[in-house]
């Protein structure tokens, strides 16, 4: 097997803080899990050994460049900032003709998915109501990831990515027209559904990390914080609209028709990838698909920025989750909404995250990753005790809201840690490692909080959750520790 050779980046020193204090779909907060001291003096590409040079993104700028060397001017390794890089425009990547393309596709498509989620979860609160079973429908999408990550990320590593995005989508409009033929027929169950879920999270878990690692080849890597910040975007521009337009369709035509506007959806990223003509060649590694594997793992446990952001990850998404497991119910149960009512809320989620989005940079510039992220969590905390005690829709939607924006600061945060801290060559692995790991809090969430609030109700699981949340966002912000 071919010697995994130091596949983080080695992490510089900001303003007092390390490359250790934050995470990696967001930001990290400052607990040394390594034993060492979280601060290291960043070393220049001369200084780098051999090995451990060829494994770090060749990012610096030539000599005589204008632009200032990243490292030695400062960069903070988890969000890639520098000082040229507050200069770069949000709409950066939009130069890119290829990025606009997927950027587009990407907006019709995730559409199309949230259309898609609230077809499901109010299918399954149709069939089965129990919260148990309501639940279960976003842990049966969130097992793939935690299964299959790593051999997916393996896999990308190994073949042609846009080969194998093609054959994704083909798969994902497939299963998406089995579950809209089989509503249409009244012929669904609720393990059918779930079996049927459970085949489209095969379909996500191969294409996310693939999506993500094929990112850098787009865009330059100077952009990829605007890249993935505009990715975030146009995920919660789609879920401030999908699942209004998933409500009405259900109401006006029948849950079928979710699922078949789904399925035509993932024909627009078809066309992008179609589209796409690739100019990085895949290097497949020298080493078999077991050890590419093995190399994985490696990345997720060794100490260093991608195992504490995988840390943060849980101490998040556990607690946060509850919101999407019980969801369905609270709309149902304590708000007296039907379908379209279930996607106004989930629509205000979507709202809100576009809103926080565009503060996100001020924020984070003014007062740092990981204070943002702290506040981030606590604002969560806020309103899931508000939705868990609220009978008042109008409070409720404003609650939503808050929480829309919480969850995009905190998940666009680790995002781009997670980014920054992997050399390209292993960096679909180490995507897939944080997504397994986001898979893996979601799906133990759903299960207990849908216990919980099997024991007792959906109302005290969110207030229950919130509590959590509470106790442990000074940890994941490196409040505690330290």
């Amino acid at each position: 097997m071919t010697p995994l050779r130091s596949p983080l980046r080695k992490p510089a020193t900001v303003g007092g803080l390390s490359a250790e204090s934050e995470g990696a779909l967001t930001g990290r907060g400052g607990i040394s899990l390594s034993g060492t001291s979280p601060v290291m003096r960043p070393e220049s590409p001369a200084e780098r050994p051999a090995d451990v040079a060829e494994n770090f993104p060749k990012s610096e700028p030539e000599p005589g460049s204008a632009a200032p060397s990243g490292i030695e001017t400062g960069t903070d390794v988890r969000t890639g900032s520098t000082a040229a890089q507050e200069r770069i425009g949000p709409l950066a990547p939009f130069a890119s003709s290829t990025y606009r393309m997927f950027w587009a596709a990407s907006l019709l498509s995730n559409t199309g998915t949230w259309i898609h989620e609230i077809g499901a979860g109010w299918l399954m609160s149709t069939l089965d109501g129990s919260p148990q079973m309501v639940s279960a429908v976003r842990t049966a999408m969130a097992l793939p990831m935690i299964l299959l990550a790593l051999p997916a990320g393996a896999l990308s590593d190994r073949v042609d990515r846009r080969r194998l995005m093609l054959v994704v989508q083909c798969w994902l409009m497939a299963v998406a027209t089995s579950l809209a033929v089989l509503s249409w027929l009244d012929r669904i169950s609720p393990f059918g559904l779930l079996a049927l879920t459970f085949a489209m999270g095969i379909g996500t878990v191969l294409h996310v990390p693939t999506w993500q690692a094929s990112i850098p080849e787009i865009v330059e890597r100077k952009q990829l914080p605007q890249a993935i910040a505009l990715g975030s975007l146009s995920f919660n521009l789609a879920r401030s609209v999908g699942p209004a337009v998933g409500g009405l369709l259900i109401a006006g035509i029948g849950i079928w028709a979710a699922f078949g506007v789904n399925a035509l959806s993932f024909g627009f990223v078809l066309l992008a990838v179609v589209c796409w003509r690739r100019t990085r060649q895949t290097t497949v590694p020298a080493d078999t698909f077991i050890a590419s594997m093995r190399d994985g793992l490696t990345l997720a446990f060794a100490p260093g920025e991608l195992r504490w952001t995988l840390i943060r990850v849980g101490l998040f998404v556990v607690p946060a989750s509850s919101l999407w497991a019980l969801l369905p119910l609270v709309a149902r149960q304590q708000l007296a909404w039907d379908a379209s009512g279930y996607g106004y809320l989930v629509g205000a989620i979507g709202l809100g995250a576009v809103l926080g989005a565009a503060w996100l940079p001020r924020l984070r510039s003014r007062f740092g990753p990981d204070t943002t992220m702290l506040a981030a969590m606590l604002l969560y905390a806020v309103g899931l005790a508000i939705i868990s005690a609220s009978s008042w829709r109008p409070l409720s939607l404003s609650a939503a809201m808050m929480i829309g924006a919480a969850w995009m600061t905190v998940l666009t945060t680790l995002n781009s840690s997670a980014q920054f801290a992997l050399a390209d060559e292993v960096r679909a692995r180490g995507m897939a490692c944080y997504l397994s790991s986001m898979a893996v809090a979601m799906a133990l969430g759903g299960i207990l909080w849908g216990w919980v609030a099997a024991a007792h109700s959906p109302g005290f699981a969110l207030a229950g959750a919130a509590c959590v949340l509470v106790l442990a966002a000074p940890v994941a912000a490196g409040r505690v520790g330290k």
